[in-house]
């Protein structure tokens, strides 16, 4: 006799990645170009290596601090400071986590209470509405449009507000998007978002990866930084993604409360990956080659796109395009899943990133310049035989 497991009802009812989901298509095709999943395809640059492989030969094989060393907490005050005048307090104010996404956890995990309400901008990346979820708090959905360049629509938020959400999650440069905000925008948002008492969920982990205007931390905005859980990491900016390292920083009691479920679950983020990350702090210079070298990939496939008639605004930062498909005459899944198996090129199906977005699929370009010229030349064919078969 089977017996039927009553497992938890937030867990039964989130829906599966749409990114992995999608992507276990793509396991064992022989030949494929992914521009789907998103991680840079350069390895992690040797000085940071280096200093994994030492620290490993010298024995640092232990737990840490809960909060991650002082050291890297120490690097990272004196890096955010030079870099955006933003000042953390490393002792108090600075969480180091395995990866943005547990910090993204964490922050909601403190924040929400039961029913209680989180923005989230769509498109959105994949986390934030299940981390909500899972937290018991209730979605208010934030749709942008391609037609205001998916940036935030002022006045749609407003009436958000009207329904006392707790916390606003951000994402800039955007996930699927590439979308930025310029210090400007960000006052604008800022003005409108102050009046509430709301947190800012800040994910700003391509921070370092923008392109045509320096990247403005939310929290370095006057007055919002006690507002504001401001999420970084490693991943993206160092090609640093299996170390999986991240870091929150925020006010002492909200930093407090996400260390205590912090030394239940994880304990400590490995001991490895922090000294790493130390050396990472001040490899700048190797970050800056990826993001040139992004640039010119970003400027070939947005023009490329376009000329085939995939509409593609231009990224500002990241390494993603978020192109619609409405020439093409089909949604995105089929879109998506036909280019795959006819022209064996992965992109993500844009309804991963919500339901409204079946118009759209997001495709990554961390991908050497050729193989990017051979994707868009399988692109061109598959869009020539649907043309053709209509």
């Amino acid at each position: 006799m089977l017996i039927k497991m009553k497992l938890n009802r937030r867990v039964n009812n989130l829906a599966p990645s749409g990114i992995r989901k999608f992507f276990d298509l793509v396991l064992g095709m022989k030949e494929v170009i992914s521009l789907g999943v998103g991680e840079p395809d350069f390895v992690t640059p040797w000085k940071i290596r280096e200093k994994a492989i030492f620290a490993l030969e010298e024995g640092y094989t232990s737990y840490t601090s809960n909060k991650g060393l002082l050291s890297l907490r120490r690097a990272l005050s004196r890096f955010l400071k030079r870099k955006y005048n933003l000042v953390y307090n490393p002792e108090k104010e600075i969480l180091i986590t395995a990866g943005v996404s547990e910090g993204l956890d964490l922050a909601c995990r403190v924040l929400l209470e039961e029913r209680e309400r989180a923005i989230v901008s769509y498109p959105a990346y994949v986390a934030y509405p299940a981390v909500v979820s899972l937290a018991g708090g209730e979605i208010l959905p934030l749709f942008c449009s391609d037609k205001d360049n998916f940036q935030i629509d002022l006045g749609q938020l407003e009436k958000l507000l009207v329904q006392k959400p707790k916390l606003i999650i951000l994402n800039y440069p955007n996930n699927p998007t590439g979308i930025s905000f310029t210090r400007s925008q960000l006052r604008e948002l800022w003005s409108l978002l102050r009046r509430s008492d709301i947190y800012i969920v800040s994910d700003e982990i391509y921070d370092l990866i923008s392109y045509d205007f320096p990247h403005t931390p939310f929290a370095s905005l006057r007055g919002a930084k006690k507002h504001t859980i401001y999420l970084g990491g490693f991943s993206k900016n160092f090609a640093m993604t299996g170390f999986r390292l991240g870091f929150a920083c925020g006010p002492e009691e909200i930093i407090s409360a996400m260390t205590k479920i912090h030394s239940f679950t994880m304990l400590c983020a490995p001991i490895v990956s922090q000294i790493a990350a130390s050396e990472a702090l001040v490899s700048e210079t190797e970050a800056h080659l990826m993001v040139r070298e992004y640039r010119r990939r970003r400027d070939f496939i947005v023009k490329s796109l376009n000329e085939l008639g995939l509409t593609t605004p231009m990224p500002q930062g990241a390494f993603y395009c978020f192109s619609s498909i409405k020439a093409a005459r089909m949604e995105s899944l089929e879109f998506a899943s036909r280019l795959l198996y006819q022209k064996k090129v992965a992109v993500v199906p844009g309804e991963a990133f919500g339901a409204e977005y079946k118009n759209f699929v997001r495709i990554s370009f961390a991908s050497p310049l050729e193989e990017l010229k051979t994707a868009i030349s399988r692109i061109k064919d598959f869009l020539a035989a649907a043309n053709k078969s209509r």
